[in-house]
């Protein structure tokens, strides 16, 4: 007996009894539609949990620091360091050489001094102090970073700057004092297009403002720096780059030398004897790896240099844990409906084969295989499983974006509860048949087992 012919025979054998056969389909779209939507629900929150590390640091993303074991006090504005043992030794501190020693690791991607610097921003009347974050062209590339107007720096331009989207709520009145957060009013500045004058040299601007001896302070140049971009979002809406003002670090450490020459630089270290060093020593190192498995082992070997390092590795594999006893959970859970289900299926077949017995025996006395017996009962049970697969992803899929617009609507920081990947729903829809064919195998091997002269007898 051909396939077709089974399919079709079983097909039409389901038919006969409608009723019974719907109920039967709809306890598998039941059972199907429950593991779908319990295991959808631990895959979004897994997937929320991705989401909210990547945006707060990233997953492939290492922080590098000079170690805790040295510590760096400011005096005069000027960031002194000492060993923690009291003794004179001179700290590691984060240079040139950490960047290309930690570029050669193995599965090191990108390596990025970060170079921070405060300074004054003014425009018109209003004024504020900017937090400058020098990085590589390519570590800001890498960082992704969504723009509402312009671009990110490019490389060999003048220092430009790339303000965060909450940047413009700390400008106030230079006079008066008052600004966003006392007014409820935004200052009229056009980050991206107005010019900005900044002053850098912060200790000398506040030196001749309020300068009490006779002798005065001639005020620190003031230099127009011009923005490249400005990032995506409103002003309450809050990312990781919305508090940050980005540039490139080799045009930062460059302005720095001009406007500092001969001087000692905010934040940097000096000599005992006060005098600055002739390279430019960096906050941070931001450091790229290629693949999420290779963070701890990067880590570990940047700790390893004497320094610290610091990444989501460990958050990620707790929350992952943690994560999958959620998923383990709620699919068990969702497992009993379809269980249930094989169960109803398992009663249909018994049934089935009870009011077909004198069929059975006929097909037997003709001659047909006993493995096309077995095989038709089976493919009855795995088309109800088909069926009932089908019909229960797309109850899941309607169910899951329910779920999804209820949770964006109510504002609980989420954009995803419920989440159906692909492979989720094929591997559901063949559970769902494998699952009916594994019901049906034991009626179909008490059907193989009928004798043919009792079952043509039977009434």
């Amino acid at each position: 007996m051909k396939f077709l012919d089974l399919l079709r025979m079983s097909s039409s054998s389901l038919w006969k009894r409608k009723v019974r056969t719907i109920l039967t389909v709809l306890g598998v779209v039941i059972g199907t539609a429950s593991i779908v939507v319990m295991v959808s629900l631990g895959l979004g929150l897994s997937k929320s949990t991705m989401d909210q590390i990547e945006e707060y640091g990233g997953l492939t993303t290492i922080n590098v620091y000079e170690s805790y074991g040295e510590s760096v006090y400011y005096g005069g504005g000027v960031a002194v360091a000492t060993s923690s043992d009291g003794g004179s030794d001179e700290p590691k501190r984060l240079d040139d050489e950490l960047v290309e020693t930690i570029k050669a690791m193995p599965h090191v991607e990108i390596v990025s001094p970060v170079l921070n610097v405060s300074v004054i921003a003014q425009h018109g009347g209003y004024q504020s102090y900017l937090y400058l974050q020098g990085m590589s062209i390519e570590a800001l590339e890498k960082m992704n970073i969504d723009l509402a107007e312009g671009t990110l720096p490019q490389k060999g331009d003048a220092l430009k700057l790339l303000y965060g989207n909450m940047i413009i709520q700390d400008f106030s009145n230079s006079k008066t004092g008052e600004g966003y957060w006392s007014t409820g009013e935004l200052p009229d500045i056009d980050l991206m297009n107005d010019s900005m004058f900044l002053i850098f040299d912060t200790d000398a601007y506040y030196q001749s403002q309020w300068n009490d001896s006779d002798m005065p302070v001639k005020p620190p140049k003031k230099y127009i720096i011009e923005a490249t971009g400005v990032v995506a979002g409103g002003i309450d809406e809050y990312n990781q780059h919305s508090w940050n003002t980005y540039c490139d670090v080799e045009a930062l450490k460059t302005h720095l030398q001009r406007a500092f020459k001969g001087k000692a630089i905010p934040g940097q270290p000096t000599t005992a004897s006060g005098k600055p060093y002739k390279e430019l020593y960096y906050n941070s190192i931001y450091v790229s790896v290629d693949d999420m498995d290779y963070v701890q082992e990067v880590q570990e070997a940047i700790s390893m240099l004497g320094y610290q390092a610091s990444s989501n590795a460990e958050w990620i594999e707790s929350e992952q844990e943690q994560m999958g006893y959620i998923q383990a959970v709620l699919g068990g859970i969702g497992a009993v409906s379809l269980f249930v289900a094989a169960i109803g299926i398992t009663n249909t077949m018994m049934m089935s084969i009870y009011e077909r017995t004198k069929e059975i025996g006929i097909m037997k006395v003709l001659g047909c295989d006993m493995r096309n017996i077995q095989g038709m009962f089976l493919l009855e049970a795995g088309y109800i499983g088909f069926i009932g697969g089908v019909i229960g992803l797309i109850l899941s899929l309607i169910l899951s974006f329910i779920i999804n617009k209820i949770v964006a609507s109510a504002g609980l920081g989420m954009s995803t509860l419920s989440y159906i990947p692909a492979w989720l729903a094929i591997l559901s829809v063949v559970f769902a048949v494998m699952i009916g064919m594994l019901a049906g195998f034991f009626p179909a091997l008490r059907a193989m087992k009928l004798s043919p002269l009792a079952a043509i007898r039977n009434e």
